[in-house]
């Protein structure tokens, strides 16, 4: 029997990813083994997100190819899609397939285990307009379980990588969402993270629906579900009909991650975010009002170019006076 090891970088969509490629190897008969393990595939699930993602990638790609030379070395993810090249350069990398199609990864490694050929399979992102289906009947971890509701980002904000990584802005199908929603909860899991590229930009590429429509259906129609949670959620995306769903449901859990990156106006219009900090304290100050208690845990980057000691003390007296929950803070990552 041929087997298989996975190893993800990165965020809950690469590792959602991870999850339904098993499923495409599982359906082959592949068996599953530990990525410390020899195996007859490995995948690696990578990520781009700052310059370290990068070097993470290389390095476990190397560690793959170190555990079993003649093994097929596959690699995907956002660090496939942008740098396919750099990617093919390493020796040992037999197949390269980017941020959709990877539903052909099985017909590569039998097209290459038949001539021995590398495999560039990554295609242009920027064309990609429809979710890609991808099923995810089960999970690892026992208590909840992502559905993940949409792909790609039309932000462009200057600092980030991710829309030529994983294209523009794409949602599911409402119907299934729903449907995988409720087969998920048959398969006992009781707690949902939706999540996504941008997940709140849910809807923005359809007519006549957006995310708060979603929040209510899913709310209303799925048939046992204990607990909805968003796994993150721009400002500018909390309407007031979102906060009024949340406001109504005794199923979305009281926490919400919304990034703000900065708390200085200056930075934000350099970095492109579409919000000014007053508009992000209206949101917050109108959300606690109708969610008393609700946790806000956000993202911030200390040492955006050009950033000023003053632009500093802005951010750092922002977030003292909201009172986050909690905070990921990430230095500035440089890159091209």
């Amino acid at each position: 029997m041929a087997t298989v090891a996975f190893h993800t970088l990165g965020c809950k969509v690469n590792h959602y990813e991870t999850e339904a490629i098993w499923q495409l190897f599982k359906e082959a008969s592949y068996e599953r083994k530990e990525f410390e393990s020899s195996a007859d595939v490995y995948v690696i699930n990578t990520c781009t997100v700052t310059n370290t993602g990068d070097k993470k990638s290389r390095q476990v790609i190397r560690r793959a190819i170190r555990q079993n030379p003649d093994a097929v070395i596959c690699v995907t993810g956002c660090y496939a899609q942008t740098s396919p090249a750099e990617i093919m350069a390493i020796p040992g990398v037999d197949i390269v397939v980017g941020t959709q199609d990877r539903e052909k990864m099985l017909g590569y490694i039998q097209q290459y285990q038949e001539e021995r050929q590398p495999i560039n399979g990554v295609s242009n992102i920027m064309k990609a307009r429809v979710f890609e289906e991808l099923d995810v009947p089960a999970f690892t971890d026992r208590t909840r379980a992502s559905l993940k509701i949409q792909e790609g980002c039309n932000n462009f904000c200057t600092f980030c990588i991710i829309p030529w990584a994983r294209g523009l802005l794409r949602s599911r199908d409402p119907e299934e969402v729903i449907r995988q929603a409720q087969q998920l909860v048959d398969a006992g899991y009781k707690e949902i993270v939706l999540t996504g590229i941008h997940t709140g930009g849910y809807g923005e590429d359809m007519k006549d629906y957006n995310f708060a429509q979603l929040l209510k259906e899913l709310d209303s129609r799925v048939k046992g579900l204990k607990r909805i949670r968003i796994s993150s959620i721009e400002a500018s995306q909390i309407t007031d009909e979102v906060i009024e769903v949340l406001d109504r449901s005794d199923k979305i859990v009281r926490h919400l991650h919304i990034p703000l990156q900065s708390g200085s106006n200056s930075v934000l219009k350099r970095m492109r975010r579409k919000y000014t900090m007053e508009f992000f304290a209206d949101r917050l100050t109108k959300l606690k009002k109708a969610l008393p208690g609700l946790a806000v845990t956000s993202d911030v980057i200390v040492g955006f170019p050009g950033e000023t000691e003053e632009e500093f003390m802005e951010t750092y007296n922002f977030i003292k006076e909201h009172k986050f929950s909690e905070l990921h803070v990430f230095p500035y990552s440089k890159r091209t």
